[in-house]
């Protein structure tokens, strides 16, 4: 066995697995609550929902779009440092953001500051899951992924607690210690043997040009434009996403006030948060387990695509129906979607991009991404300053996934058939140039039956 594969997919990997877990519901659990404070934030600062809005809308954008720059650092200072160093920036932010005064202050340290720290570690993780394990990736990325649902289940509950005796400020400032733990997940990411750093860029004899140089080829190398451009698979998938999640973060944002808005008590309306991650728990690893099939892999994208239609068409009843029972019934359903998105997500760009192609493709996917989750909040928030009414941005939620999932669908489908046209052409190709120069018809198989050649005659004769 190679010595790049001995340290993979058993002994220490499983720590690994275990530590990558905790690090994503630090990171990705974490912003589901900030829909816990909304509320409160909107009336300490006296502000509309559309500037309030903007500060998840920051802190997920930031948490997405900083790819590249995470990926800079890993290659300069492996995956470990990485990931300490986002649990310090996270911690720091939210302790900051404890002190502001101003919303633009709170954009800057628990929005920017924050989303940045918990990038780092959330995705600087991932890629050292992706250096652990090859046999069983699918069956890790689902496994790692549960940690978001413990995430999902155990802030908001943490923060309804917390909220009620210390207010915001001093939630954010607990929760600044909390984030500190992606320090002691960042330390058990040993480095392994397929784990390289990037040489440092030449230098050049003009300072003004080497930079400019440097930067084009930073850019060129960390967001993969042309990936973009020649792979159609990753086009589709990446601008899919892309106008995914223009209305796949709302719902965890807007859910509790709006619950709150038609009479469900606030310790209720949190719960609805805990319910969707709670059964995330069970429901994301069995997602994995089913894509990880052999025989299922050619199917995942599909799957994907049906669980983001789910997700959209479940929107639209959670928009008319608002009673607590029903949006209990209507997160259980969006927990089953949101476990086959958040499952599959990574394990689809994997299946449409070489594994040597997907650092870039990575940072290129999660940019794009990082920018429609910029916008969605405060869209949302400007149409319900608006409308006054929560139930249109279920709406606007439903409209952009509903559309994304038969674009994906109907896309992938389509270069399915192309595929197979052109393999099939191409095997027809191969039979035609294979076959003999000569006629073969059934004539010429007569004539050359009937008249053997000398050599032929004397074999035989023998």
């Amino acid at each position: 066995m190679p010595r790049a594969l001995e340290r993979t997919d058993g002994g220490w990997a499983w720590v690994v697995l275990l530590a990558t877990m905790v690090s994503q519901g630090l990171t990705l659990g974490f912003s589901t609550c900030i829909g816990v404070f909304f509320t409160e934030l909107q009336r300490d600062f006296q502000a509309s929902n559309s500037e309030t809005s903007w500060f998840p809308s920051i802190l997920l954008a930031v948490l997405h779009s900083g790819g590249p720059l995470c990926s800079i650092l890993v290659g300069r200072f492996g995956c470990r440092v990485t990931v300490m160093l986002g649990g310090m920036l996270a911690s720091l932010g939210m302790v900051a953001g404890s002190f502001c005064q101003t919303l633009s202050q709170l954009y800057l340290t628990a929005g920017f500051l924050t989303g940045l720290g918990l990038c780092f570690s959330f995705q600087s993780s991932i890629a050292a899951l992706g250096l652990y394990f090859v046999r069983r990736q699918a069956l890790a990325n689902s496994m790692a992924s549960a940690g978001v649902s413990l995430g999902i289940t155990l802030w908001p509950l943490l923060s309804r607690y917390l909220l009620e005796d210390l207010g915001w400020r001093g939630t954010f400032l607990i929760f600044g210690g909390v984030l500190l733990h992606c320090c002691v997940c960042g330390a058990i990411l040993r480095p392994v043997a397929r784990e390289t750093k990037e040489a440092p860029p030449p230098s050049s004899k003009t300072p003004a040009r080497g930079c400019l140089a440097v930067c084009g080829r930073t850019i060129q190398h960390h967001l993969a434009f042309d990936i973009l451009q020649h792979n159609t698979g990753y086009c589709v998938y990446t601008l899919g996403v892309t106008w995914m999640f223009m209305g796949f973060p709302l719902p965890p944002i807007f859910l509790v006030p709006y619950a709150m808005l038609h009479g469900v008590d606030e310790q209720q309306a949190a719960l609805l948060i805990t319910i969707i991650g709670l059964s995330n728990i069970f429901l994301r690893p069995v997602a994995g387990l089913v894509a990880g099939r052999q025989g299922f892999a050619s199917h995942r994208k599909y799957l994907f695509c049906l669980a983001v239609l789910l997700n959209g068409l479940t929107n639209l009843v959670c928009a008319v129906l608002t009673d607590f029972w029903v949006l209990v019934g209507y997160s259980l359903v969006y927990s089953v979607s949101m476990s086959v998105i958040g499952a599959l997500i990574f394990q689809v760009l994997m299946d449409v991009v070489p594994m040597d192609q997907f650092p870039r493709a990575l940072g290129l996917f999660t940019t794009l991404d990082g920018i429609s989750i910029l916008i969605a909040p405060p869209l949302a928030g400007f149409l319900l300053d608006a409308t006054n009414n929560f139930s249109c941005v279920f709406y606007l939620s439903s409209f952009f996934l509903i559309s994304a999932a038969l674009f994906m669908g109907g896309s992938f489908y389509a270069l399915q058939k192309k595929e197979r046209r052109d393999r099939r052409a191409e095997v027809e190709g191969a039979s035609m140039e294979a076959a003999p120069e000569q006629d073969i018809t059934p004539e010429g198989r007569d004539s050359s039956k009937k008249h053997l050649s000398p050599e032929i005659t004397y074999v035989t004769s023998i």
